[in-house]
């Protein structure tokens, strides 16, 4: 039967994350700041890896990659959330709804697969020093990008073929500031059970194997930079320690929410919010306070920036 003909609802009500007025402008506040220095934080990050020479290398093209997703991850919700809260009801189309759950999944499958591409990246610099220019050339860093993208579609798509034909014809109602996968499907009609086990195996299970795949992988990365003493190893450690907070981060909201997808907790909304609007946010804070080349970079950038600036408007 087709989606259409199944379909009676043709929108959903989100429920946001709170229904007092006065938090609610207290959220909008507070997430329009956030939401602004994610983008500008992010976007600075990827303006500074192309301008800057010194950061055309493997590990800083990976890091460009991961700002551009943790930006537009940043976006796919927050500036709805944020023009809802004047908003009520809250409501977003079918349609829209489909297309918010396609990009979560999209992005949150291109930024794991990213994550493991950088893991390997720091692999090969630490544990292969001799040979990283060679491994990690430029065919082989668009070799780790590009499969990304193509595991993130296929991965969204898997996520959206039985959904969109799911008969929806009673509440809807979602609990959430924008349209999560385990809250709508729990709004069908029918009996889902097939479906969370679906959904389970491929978010909830795909997410633990990847992120104990990292822990191990940097796990024996560790092992390498304490087996040396030299600042070069300290250097590497402190790049490691960033990378795996990002992981750390990144994983544990996702692997709670889809591990248990239709359990509620009154954490949810709060585990939610951190994996779609403060995760993109720490990511560059991290980065550029624990990388001296990135923050030289950005100085650089800033005061070019500015010279520019004063020469235009110099008579």
């Amino acid at each position: 039967m087709a989606w259409n003909n199944q379909s009676v609802i043709t929108e959903f009500i989100l429920q946001g994350l709170s229904s007092s007025w006065e938090l609610q402008m207290v959220y909008f506040l507070f997430f329009s700041l956030v939401y602004a220095a994610t983008v500008l934080g992010n976007l600075l990050i990827v303006l500074t890896v192309i301008s800057e020479s010194r950061l055309h290398s493997p590990m800083y093209f990976l890091l460009g990659n991961l700002s551009f997703i943790d930006m537009s991850l940043a976006s796919f919700a927050t500036a709805k959330m944020i023009t809802d809260f004047f908003r009520e009801p809250k409501v977003i189309s079918f349609e829209g709804c489909i297309i918010q759950i396609f990009f979560l999944h999209l992005l949150g499958g291109v930024e794991i697969v990213l994550l493991i591409s950088m893991s390997f990246d720091r692999y090969v610099a630490i544990c292969k020093p001799l040979r990283y220019l060679t491994i990690m050339n430029r065919r082989m860093c668009l070799g780790l990008v590009t499969p990304s993208w193509i595991v993130g579609i296929f991965h969204a798509m898997s996520q959206l073929a039985f959904t969109v034909n799911l008969p929806f014809c009673g509440p809807n109602e979602v609990d959430s500031f924008f349209c999560d996968l385990p809250l709508v499907i729990k709004l069908a009609c029918i009996d889902t059970y097939v479906l969370r086990v679906f959904m389970i195996s491929t978010s909830g299970m795909i997410a633990q194997v990847c992120f104990i795949l990292l822990v191990i992988s940097y796990s024996v990365i560790l092992v390498t930079v304490r087996q040396r003493s030299s600042g070069g190893s300290s250097k590497a450690l402190s790049t490691c320690s960033a990378h795996f907070t990002v992981v750390t981060l990144f994983f544990g909201p996702c692997i709670f929410i889809y591990v248990w997808p239709f359990t509620n907790f009154p954490i949810d909304k709060v585990l939610s919010a951190f994996y779609t609007i403060f995760t993109p946010l720490l990511n560059p804070v991290i980065y550029t306070l624990r990388n001296k080349d990135v923050k030289d970079s950005m100085r650089k950038l800033s005061s070019r920036v500015l010279k520019s600036r004063k020469t235009d408007h110099s008579p």
